[in-house]
């Protein structure tokens, strides 16, 4: 009798031990693939330190994996004959990038743990990681992700923002995928590092609106012209002052009127979300501390555990 308890006691705490289907966890690999993490950090510190904007890049990614049917990675998957990439939507094209990154991340971590972990938990350490080599906030990332079988091709054009939107749009977006106007705001903050293409600015800089300063205009006009065609590819910092470093100058330049993307801008614009701006633009920690809880958030959504989905060997194509 005795041993048969000690043998249902320890089978329970094993178990207790053990993520829930449905359930993900920051200890999900540490049985099974114990140095998973420091492989990503340093494959991304690496590429990061290769190319700054890079850390921009492996944020956004994230975000646009997440919001096509969930944390899944069905952004990374090539075209085939039964899926038609997320990469060739009008919203990621020629926009979205680090791809290259998350593969090589994929291989060193095969290398070591063959078909363990997802393409889908690669991304979201990635974003985490890439923010801490800026100099921007940490969090714990919860893991368990699976990879999807399928393309959420057909519902980007609607799940994903665009650089023209307004708050009226902006809001009801972020809200249906369960995250707040405050997450939105604080979000919207990864604008403080990267760049953006002319062909995203330039109707805001030759507007003349008047929530936009004349002298920010015209800096920017000087390396993006005003012909469609003309230099669509060209490059500007979406932070004029601290391009490359993860800080809270984002706010303060939309308080200035020197948001470059209107959809920047329009989050100081006398409307609902200029107090969460003026409150960031005050307080570094505060955009920290919210910027981390909306990517765990934002981790979150709809993601595939458990038997869902698959762990695939290459991120660009199903097994």
């Amino acid at each position: 009798m005795g041993s048969t308890v000690c043998i249902l006691v320890a089978g329970l705490l094993i178990l207790a031990s053990m993520p829930c289907d449905g359930q993900l966890s920051p200890s999900f690999y540490d049985n099974t693939c114990p140095n998973a993490l420091n492989t990503i950090r340093t494959a991304v510190r690496s590429a990061v330190t290769s190319e700054r904007r890079m850390a921009a890049s492996l944020i956004r990614l994230h975000f646009h994996d997440c919001f096509v049917q969930g944390c899944d990675a069905s952004i990374l998957l090539d075209d085939s004959s039964t899926i038609q990439s997320e990469k060739n939507v009008p919203n990621n094209l020629n926009s979205v990038r680090g791809y290259e990154v998350i593969d090589d991340v994929k291989s060193q971590v095969e290398s070591i743990c063959p078909r363990v972990v997802s393409c889908a938990d690669i991304l979201a350490v990635a974003a985490r990681d890439a923010s801490v080599a800026v100099g921007g906030p940490t969090w714990t990332v919860n893991l368990g992700r699976r990879d999807s079988t399928t393309s959420g091709f057909s519902q980007a054009a609607a799940n994903l923002p665009n650089f023209s939107d307004g708050v009226d749009r902006l809001i009801p977006l972020f809200s249906i995928k369960g995250l707040s106007t405050r997450d939105m705001v604080a979000l919207s903050g990864s604008h403080t590092i990267g760049q953006a293409r002319c062909v995203t600015f330039r109707q805001r800089i030759y507007g003349n609106g008047t929530d936009i300063d004349a002298g920010f205009a015209s800096t920017r006009q000087r390396s993006c012209p005003a012909s469609d065609g003309d230099g669509d590819d060209n490059l500007a910092g979406l932070d004029l002052v601290t391009p490359n470093s993860f800080d809270n100058n984002y706010f303060k330049n939309l308080i200035q009127k020197k948001g470059l993307l209107q959809s920047d801008q329009v989050l100081f614009s006398g409307g609902s979300t200029d107090s969460f701006v003026t409150e960031y633009s005050r307080s570094p920690s505060t955009f920290s501390s919210d910027f981390a809880s909306g990517m765990i958030k934002m981790g979150n959504i709809e993601p595939l555990t458990g038997t869902a989905g698959e762990i695939r060997k290459l991120c660009t194509a199903i097994n």
